[in-house]
Parts: structure tokens; C-alpha cells; sequence
């Protein structure tokens, strides 16, 4: 069992940052492949970007390619996803999730565990 608890959403003004973290319970964390999504209000939930388990390994959605990057400290069971030049349409709420094994950009039903959510909203 992983759990997954995200934190540092909130409000930004368009081109603006924010760094979102991903702290997992257990010591298995570093085995587990992450993913960041999200969800618009009347969206289906998105993919925007993944990681393998060592971070050697990158995946993002077109949309966010260059501005996004997501990472991971092993050693302190925490993944991140820092975002920049924040765009209106980025508005969201943003969750991690782990699965076993990596596939670069992938469903969302391919994962495993998920966390609870954390709002982004980016005004212009």
C-alpha cells in the first residue's frame, strides 16, 4: 500500500510558478514509477507528466513540455512537479499517483494509488 498526500496548489497570476509536491507513505516509494494529472471542471482527467523509479526517466503531455518538469527524492519519499510560465488553461485540480513499472505518458487507470488532490487556478 502507498499513500499519497500532494500539497502546494493554490492561486497564481499567469505566468507565474508553483511547485507541487507529492509525499508517499511506506518504503517502497522508490519502486514505484509517479504520475502527475489533472482534472478542469467538466474535463476528463489528463495526463501531464511521469517519472520512473530512479528519475532517469521523463515523460509530459504536449501541452505542458517545457514549462512543467516533475522529479523525485527517493530519500525522502517525495515526488514534484514545478510549473512554470503558468497559463490560464493549466487551471485545475492536480493529482500524483504510483503504479509499478513505467510507461511514459499513459491512462490514468494504469495507476495504482492515488492522492487526494490539490487545486491550481491560474488567473490572467
Amino acid at each position: 500500500q502507498v499513500q499519497l498526500v500532494e500539497s502546494g496548489g493554490g492561486l497564481v497570476q499567469a505566468g507565474g510558478s508553483l511547485r507541487l509536491s507529492c509525499a508517499a507513505s511506506g518504503r517502497t516509494f522508490s519502486t514505484y514509477a509517479m504520475g502527475w494529472f489533472r482534472q478542469a471542471p467538466g474535463k476528463e482527467r489528463e495526463f501531464v507528466a511521469a517519472i520512473n523509479w530512479s528519475g532517469g526517466s521523463t515523460a509530459y503531455a504536449d501541452s505542458v513540455k517545457g514549462r512543467f518538469t516533475i522529479s523525485r527524492d527517493n530519500a525522502k519519499n517525495t515526488a514534484y512537479l514545478q510549473m512554470n510560465s503558468l497559463k490560464p488553461e493549466d487551471t485545475a485540480v492536480y493529482s500524483c499517483a504510483a503504479r509499478r513499472g513505467y510507461s511514459g505518458r499513459d491512462r490514468p487507470s494504469t495507476y495504482e494509488y492515488w492522492g487526494q488532490g490539490t487545486q491550481v487556478t491560474v488567473s490572467s
